[in-house]
């Protein structure tokens, strides 16, 4: 037996014989549908897709690409704007998969299907009935409620667009909600009635909105008198001669469980919602979830079908699609339903053969059979099954159960299971999308999100000496405060450019360099996520840098992390929800002591064992780093970066980040203020521009020292560390903390704490000028040192109490 739905006859032509059903309209109708004869009371016949990848397995391409076309065409309909601001709702359960797609052409959309399963603890958005299925109760559960609350255009995508009774009762049950301006319908068929457009005319009309319809080919199914008795008639007479598919003696394919690697927090499909950040996090993961399957794969197999399971239908589609670019064999995708349909093996036929199965995932309308059909009788020599995790239960392996079913036709059936996605409850709520210029932060919008909460509003600023105090008596933590910003004298400023100047062709080589190694070692398209703020001005250029060179769009986040309190663990969450964890690469300016390093891969380490989130990767990528903490890095030399001469006005004008109780809550991103005021004094731009100048010239120098460093040991040694705790010794300090190595760090000592004395590498040059001239500003001395691993060394006033100041503010010596 052959299931190929022509066989040079239209897979419609033995219904149409027998029960005179004709189908009028565009040529290509015939093309993308067939018929057969449906096990339901309510109409006898049904349309069966070719295109769809549901009851016909067809190529992935295929089925992709009808949603894809779909989705264009309501781009071009509804113009830029509006198509930014629409949302795609698909239909469950045949239309789950072609709503993603009709997503996908649209552009930046996010995507919700309907669904039958209902989720404990998911309040319902909204619901309607669908008159003529089976299953009539369709489900509406975002995650976020603000899906179907919005105003843009709502895109309804179906299959077939038959009476339009469905489509009027979800418009009916949302606009009565929400109401919009604008909604499409989108199908891969529009079989109406002249009747039934002027009924949604109508209602357009009633309702105020504009309904627009778009669809590949539209056409009618002219039914004659009594089409529903002798349908029925039909199926009872046929049921009797044509059973479910035996299964063959002695047949019993191996059965291979196959693990994905799917990203951890990332939805299995649109039942709550799926962003554009999740298509780019599932488009990035792929590659890698095909490989693992492709490796299962027998070599010698020559037709393989991925076959999805019932809602689940993108997921597959889109692993099949994957798999079809990359196998040496023909692909086919097609997916299980509960639709139960008279099978016929007969080219004229739709549905040649079925195998029936009992329901797997404990549906809450109770057990019974489910269905996979056109698969017995393929000729498969694999297929790879592809469920969620709620129905990989113990009746998917039982041995009347899917995979029994599938082993009895094909030699080698694999499962793959996707993890079901369970939305945020109560004690883990969604958390906002990542802040952006110009609202917060002078950087353009696509240069960072920062995943902080704007504190602009509370005053934070604490006099520096009152701040150290506080710190070194146990009163409280450094981030609880902020320092008052540094206005620099024109002096200073002055002096800020002359080092950028002097340093911007050598940061772009740097830049240059921990960027090519990112992308060699770490991930071919990294997600940067920088340590605000001194790692934000570095995550931008990287982010330049890979745009610059490799024509790479790169996301770029800032993230808090506070040295005793570790890493935000709600960004963590975020990030983790949006992108695949293992393409995380965190980002800082440079390495001090390394104790920031420390930090991050013991909160990485807790992180993980509490949230279950696995896949982050501790080790920060950095400009420079002179205490040898790091593997990933520009360069090793303590120089000076401009950037850590200044504080908010070479950092967007982002404040250093805040963690207090009564401000950030357990479900909060540590908070930051916004220093609009300081506009006037902002070289935040001007920084990045004056590096990003010099990229064009960096590049071989750039390719050399990638080629020597990636074949270099450059496993960390700490000397940092061990050369402060010499100094904390020696100096009678008796406190690394308080010791702050390299030029950025001694900088920060000098312009947010009370600093006691810097120490200074015999023989300096120009990238101590700033720390002399703000050294001199504090009436702090410069002590030289001839044995020093670093260009300079900031210690911090130790004991200090306001006492141990002049009467002028000025360091004392003790």
């Amino acid at each position: 037996m052959n299931n190929a739905v022509n066989d040079g006859v239209w897979s419609g032509s033995w219904v149409a014989e027998r029960l005179g059903v004709r189908l009028t309209g565009d040529d290509a109708l015939t093309d993308l549908v067939g018929l057969a004869l449906r096990r339901n009371p309510k109409r006898a016949h049904l349309l069966v897709s070719n295109v769809l990848g549901k009851h016909v397995p067809q190529s992935p391409a295929v089925v992709h690409g009808q949603g894809v076309a779909l989705g264009r065409r309501v781009r071009e309909l509804l113009g830029e704007q509006e198509s930014a601001e629409a949302v795609v709702l698909g239909y469950a359960e045949t239309a789950t998969g072609l709503g993603h797609s009709v997503a996908d052409g649209l552009g930046a959309a996010p995507c919700l299907h309907s669904t039958r399963r209902p989720v404990p603890g998911v309040a319902a958005a909204g619901g309607f009935e669908e008159s003529h299925s089976h299953a009539t109760s369709h489900l509406l559960l975002p995650e976020d409620p603000a899906l179907l609350a919005g105003t843009g255009p709502l895109v309804l995508v179906d299959d077939e667009f038959s009476t339009g009774n469905t489509i009027l009762n979800t418009i009916r049950d949302l606009h009565g909600r929400h109401p919009r301006k604008r909604y499409v319908v989108v199908a891969l068929v529009d079989m109406r009635s002249p009747g039934d457009a002027r009924r949604l005319n109508a209602f357009a009309a009633e309702t105020g909105a504009r309904v627009d319809v778009v669809a590949t080919a539209s056409g009618t199914a002219i039914l004659p008198e009594g089409v529903l008795e002798r349908g029925q008639e039909l199926v009872a007479r046929h049921e009797t001669t044509a059973p479910d598919t035996d299964t063959p003696p002695g047949a019993a394919g191996r059965i291979t469980r196959v693990e994905l690697h799917w990203p951890a927090g990332l939805p299995d499909g649109g039942r709550h919602g799926f962003t554009p950040a999740h298509r780019d996090r599932l488009e990035r993961a792929l590659p890698g979830m095909a490989a693992r399957v492709a490796e299962a794969i027998p070599t010698d197999a020559r037709r393989v079908l991925v076959l999805g399971f019932e809602e689940l239908m993108y997921a597959p589609l889109r692993l099949a699609g994957e798999l079809e670019r990359g196998l040496d064999a023909e692909v086919r995708y097609s997916t299980t339903t509960r639709s139960p349909v008279l099978a016929v093996d007969d080219p004229g036929y739709a549905i040649r053969s079925r195998l029936a199965f009992p329901a797997h995932d404990d549906p809450a309308d109770g057990p019974g059979e489910r269905y996979a059909y056109n698969v017995a009788g393929g000729d498969f020599d694999a297929v790879v099954a592809v469920v969620d995790s709620v129905a990989d239960t113990a009746a998917l392996h039982a041995p009347d159960g899917l995979l029994a079913r599938l082993a009895a036709h094909a030699p080698h059936v694999l499962l793959a299971v996707v993890p079901s996605y369970v939305p945020s409850d109560e004690r883990s709520p969604m958390l906002p999308e990542p802040l952006r210029g110009p609202a917060f932060s002078s950087y353009p919008p696509d240069e960072v999100g920062w995943l902080l909460q704007d504190l602009s509003d509370v005053t934070l600023e604490a006099p520096t000496e009152e701040r150290e105090e506080a710190i070194q008596s146990g009163g409280a933590h450094y981030a609880e405060s902020l320092p008052v910003e540094y206005q620099p004298t024109e002096q200073y400023q002055a002096l800020f450019h002359a080092a950028l100047d002097e340093s911007a062709e050598r940061l772009a080589r740097a830049v240059g360099v921990v960027t090519e190694t990112v992308i060699a070692e770490r991930s071919p398209r990294p997600v940067l996520v920088s340590l605000a703020r001194a790692g934000t001005p570095v995550g931008v250029l990287m982010r330049r840098w890979a745009a610059h060179r490799h024509g790479l769009d790169l996301p770029h986040y800032a993230v808090s992390i506070v040295r005793g309190r570790g890493i935000d663990a709600n960004a963590l969450r975020w990030l983790a929800a949006h992108h695949d964890p293992r393409d995380v690469v965190f980002v800082d300016g440079w390495t001090g002591k390394g104790a920031i390093s420390r930090e991050l891969a013991q909160a990485i380490e807790e992180f993980e064992a509490t949230e279950g989130i696995t896949g982050f990767d501790p080790e920060i990528a950095v400009l420079a780093d002179p205490g040898s903490c790091v593997r990933t890095y520009g360069t090793r030399d303590d120089f000076l970066i401009p950037s850590a001469c200044l504080n908010s006005t070479v950092s967007g004008l982002i404040s250093r980040t805040v963690l207090r109780a009564d401000l950030v809550g357990p479900n909060d991103f540590h908070g930051a203020k916004f220093y609009r005021e300081l506009a006037p004094a902002d070289v935040s731009t001007a920084f990045l521009d004056a590096v990003c100048a010099h990229f064009p010239a960096a590049a071989d120098a750039v390719d050399a020292a990638v080629k020597e460093l990636l074949a270099a040991d450059r496993t960390p040694t700490w000397e940092g560390w061990a050369a402060v705790e010499r100094i904390s010794e020696e100096y009678g300090i008796h406190d690394v903390n308080l010791v702050k190595p390299g030029v950025g760090e001694t900088t920060r000592v000098l312009l947010r704490r009370v600093p006691w004395k810097i120490l200074a590498r015999a023989g300096a040059g120009a990238d101590l000028a700033h720390v002399r001239l703000l050294a001199e500003q504090r009436g702090v001395p410069v002590e030289e040192v001839a044995e020093l691993p670093y260009t300079c060394v900031g210690l911090i006033h130790p004991k200090y109490t306001r006492g141990a100041t002049g009467a002028d503010g000025k360091a004392v010596t003790l």
